[in-house]
């Protein structure tokens, strides 16, 4: 917190009530701009839109109003526009603007009286913690390339970014007008996408790539080192993510390469993610590339790409999900299971999930899919969506148990039964037997008659759901 000072323009000291004819008058006169405390000192007006300027003595008040302090009471009896009295003196406590890009190489905590712009990509650095406060907005620069701004925890850097329901932390736009102690704007909706980078965060558990036990993450530069991730620890902690909500991100660094609105790639079960929202991002929403971290009371709503796309062995656990689809959304869930021989055994379980689609299908089984999706809801979508699995290996691990999608309750339009929601493309697949297994592990219910799903009640701090998106 910044206090006034008299060397600083913004800074008021304990005023003590004198008169223009006691011997403590003021020789100097300020300007027409400024305020004439009772010491002397001049400061400029507060706030600046007001017309009227007092006089000697006296401080303006956020109506306008020429106030003369009390000397009795603390901060003079009345603190500016944007000042609130602490400790007997007025500190600003909102009004603030900071630029940051770059490596913090320093413990830093963000503020809610400050707004914050990422002018670029701004590392937290290995040893390094960033806070950041309930409240607080953070805005991305527009750009595109290496242009593109987001927040990158490198590994060994520490994320502590703990919102609140009443006051959660916004990761948005500069072209967003949220203004501070707002939880949604006016002039952007669900549609505006890619406006920004977004949130990737990089730790040292365990994931399964190509490249073997680390990688470097898409959406970074090959050139940036900061991109990588991956290790040997499944316990690794990169931080806390809570009631954090990133909005109209997903900028392009590359031809058919886009910042997923969370990134998270080999990060471990000492982070805590919970209570997270991303809107309106133009990749994914939430991406997962190895790792063990849990995931609990997240939603995605209106994504260009996949709402919660699984890769590299990610074997955490994701529970109480939310997804709702866009005019230009994809997948509500693509699954991706190792790439490499190392950490290969990583399988992931995603239960009690509310998907709501629109034009966009269930979910795609895709490469060496490992894992369990249940206890998951499904409703909206389009007549020809399926849950597909779509290559020889995944029919395998399908028919071995190795994939389950068991205990789903699914509302369908009309004429559609679950065997037409199953579909086997692998060339050695069994379409038939798919279709048999599926329709006995999981049931058809009526739309709003489900018991099953997400408990969508926690998320009414979210622009997803002040916006309606939830009122199902």
């Amino acid at each position: 917190m910044t206090k006034l000072t008299y060397t600083s323009i913004y800074i008021f000291c304990l005023l003590l009530l004198v008169s223009c004819e006691s011997e403590n008058s003021c020789d100097n006169i300020c300007g027409a701009e400024q305020i004439q405390g009772l010491d002397c000192t001049c400061f400029p007006q507060n706030p600046p839109d007001c017309t009227n300027t007092c006089a000697a003595g006296e401080i303006l008040t956020a109506d306008c109003s020429c106030v003369v302090p009390d000397a009795n009471e603390p901060c003079g009896g009345t603190c500016p526009d944007n000042f609130e009295c602490q400790n007997q003196e007025c500190v600003q406590v909102a009004g603030f603007a900071q630029t940051v890009a770059g490596r913090i190489t320093e413990d830093q905590t963000w503020t809610p009286n400050t707004e914050y712009t990422l002018g670029g990509k701004v590392v937290v650095s290995n040893g390094v913690t960033l806070t950041i406060e309930p409240g607080t907005i953070v805005r991305g620069a527009e750009g595109e390339g290496t242009l593109a701004s987001a927040l990158i925890v490198e590994q060994g850097g520490i994320l502590l970014a703990e919102g609140t329901a009443d006051a959660p932390i916004i990761f948005t736009t500069v072209n967003d007008n949220i203004m501070p102690g707002q939880l949604v704007g006016t002039n952007l909706d669900e549609t505006q996408r890619g406006q920004w980078g977004g949130l990737i965060v990089l730790g040292r558990a365990p994931i399964s790539s190509r490249s073997g036990e680390t990688g470097l993450i898409e959406g970074i530069p090959p050139d940036d080192t900061f991109g990588i991730y991956g290790g040997d620890d499944p316990t690794d902690n990169s931080g806390v993510i809570r009631y954090v909500s990133i909005r109209h991100a997903g900028a392009l660094i590359g031809e058919g390469n886009e910042i997923n609105g969370l990134t998270l790639g080999g990060v471990g079960s000492g982070t805590i993610i919970d209570h997270v929202e991303i809107v309106a991002n133009l990749d994914d929403g939430i991406e997962c590339f190895g790792g063990t971290v849990d995931i609990t009371n997240a939603v995605v709503w209106a994504q260009g790409d996949d709402a919660y796309d699984i890769d590299q062995a990610y074997a955490g656990t994701i529970s109480n999900y939310v997804y709702i689809a866009g005019v230009d959304s994809d997948h509500g869930l693509e699954i991706d299971g190792p790439e490499g021989d190392v950490n290969a055994e990583g399988s992931f379980t995603m239960i009690n999930g509310t998907l709501k689609g629109l034009v966009s299908e269930y979910a795609d089984f895709r490469s060496n899919a490992r894992g369990t999706v249940m206890d998951s809801y499904f409703f909206n979508f389009p007549e020809n969506a399926d849950i597909e699995l779509d290559n020889d290996v995944v029919s395998a691990n399908y028919f071995s148990g190795v994939i389950q999608i068991v205990g789903n309750e699914f509302a369908l339009p009309a004429g559609v039964a679950l065997t037409d929601v199953s579909s086997d493309k692998a060339d050695n697949g069994n379409d038939a037997d798919y279709d048999a297994q599926f329709a006995s592990e999981n049931t058809t219910v009526a739309e709003g008659a489900q018991t099953k799903g997400a408990d969508t009640t926690v998320f009414g701090w979210t622009m997803t759901a002040l916006n309606g998106a939830l009122d199902f």
